[in-house]
């Protein structure tokens, strides 16, 4: 009977040991998840921000070039996309489409010196590189967070009990089409 006592401290300290990890665990998962939701919202709003610059940059340019009707499609396609697109996958099938759409709209731009001249379309222009440069910061706040949450579900002893807790692995933002990316659009002032 002398043995009961300390072995019933023992597991009554190893419970509590044992329920502040998981506690702690839980946590920290919950804010992960919550960072990344946060951050997908970012680039939704970001992606967002340029699908509403894009018509006033298609009518300039339409402005000068009318006959470039197929480019303008192509804008006007990925434009949707872009809008449509409700997961990471999704979105990064309608990046690879955006990039090579607009880079199709910068190098009709760039074939008409009075457009190249005009200070809407300088602004527009302007406006869209700024944009571009947001998403590819929220898209790498983004999958840094997706890496620290889908590393935390992984490691042991989480791997355990992370997805019964509902914790499941989120999608990177990643460009379907790298090469679509690889180059920024080319923008001449």
């Amino acid at each position: 009977m002398d043995f009961l006592v300390p072995l019933l401290v023992a597991v009554g300290v190893l419970i509590v040991v044992v329920g502040i990890y998981l506690w702690a665990t839980y946590n920290s998962l919950v804010s992960l998840n919550v960072r990344v939701d946060e951050a997908w919202s970012d680039i939704t709003v970001q992606l967002k921000r340029r699908a509403d610059l894009l018509p006033n940059l298609i009518e300039t340019v339409k402005g000068y070039a009318a006959h470039e009707k197929a480019v303008f499609e192509n804008v006007t396609q990925a434009r949707a996309e872009t809008l449509t697109a409700s997961s990471p996958a999704e979105a990064g099938v309608a990046e690879g489409h955006m990039q090579q759409a607009l880079k199709s709209l910068f190098a009709v731009a760039e074939a008409y010196p009075q457009l190249q001249a005009s200070q809407n379309f300088l602004q527009l222009q302007q406006a869209v590189v700024d944009t571009e440069d947001k998403i590819q910061a929220s898209r790498r706040f983004y999958n840094g967070g997706v890496r620290e949450l889908n590393t935390k579900i992984k490691v042991f002893p989480n791997n355990m009990f992370a997805r019964r807790l509902g914790f499941t692995e989120r999608e990177f933002f990643e460009v379907v089409d790298g090469a679509a990316i690889a180059e920024p659009p080319r923008i001449q002032f």
